[in-house]
């Protein structure tokens, strides 16, 4: 049986599939095609369209980078600002709160044509019920405002406090959790990977 605190999630997990879907059928990509993009697997992404799964936030960035969207455009295209638009501005209560994979967050960058970096405050709660490792392309920058972050990085184990950052590809498998007695609070930035460069025998 639903109960009343379940229907929001469902109604944004139910738009949120519709705009996938419609993204996916503009580009005129079969689940195939947009599975091969991104490296998520077709059923999680008929899921995801169907609106019965919530997606992680390595999800999100990844297809955000697939559409060339920031998040805030790929969560509620309806509000993204005009591409002739030189600098958007994200007001404090105008970014609403969202959660994925464990993780609360709230988008704070902006839209439009600017998509190749993407912001987000992040709030990791103690004791996390979350140990899947995730990744996505790109790179990722942190920086911990509050409290005490572990990054668990492949093999590697960093702990790390306020005002310490950290700056690594988003390729390798990580997970964040926090340590101590209070929830983390982390400014994340991602970007998506660099294009390359043609040599001159390709130009």
């Amino acid at each position: 049986m639903t109960t009343a605190a379940e229907k929001p999630l469902e109604l944004v997990l139910t738009r949120l599939g519709r705009q996938l879907r419609e993204l996916r059928n503009q580009r005129r990509w079969t689940l195939a095609q947009l599975s091969q993009r991104s490296g998520l697997s077709e059923p999680y992404l008929s899921r995801l369209e169907s609106g019965s799964r919530q997606p992680s936030l390595a999800a999100l960035l990844t297809l955000a980078e697939v559409y060339k969207l920031s998040i805030p455009s790929l969560l509620e295209r309806h509000a993204a600002p005009s591409a002739n638009t030189s600098c958007t501005v994200i007001r404090a209560a105008g970014a609403s709160a969202r959660s994925a994979n464990g993780l609360h967050y709230r988008p704070v960058s902006g839209g439009g044509s600017l998509v190749n970096l993407r912001a987000i405050q992040v709030t990791v709660p103690l004791k996390r019920r979350n140990d899947h490792l995730y990744q996505h392309d790109g790179e990722e920058w942190l920086y911990v405002l509050d409290g005490r972050l572990r990054l668990v990085l492949a093999s590697e184990d960093h702990l790390l406090n306020p005002g310490d950052a950290a700056h690594f590809d988003a390729r390798t498998p990580h997970r964040l959790a926090a340590e101590g007695d209070c929830a983390a609070q982390v400014l994340l930035i991602a970007a998506a990977s660099p294009r390359p460069l043609l040599s001159l025998a390709q130009r």
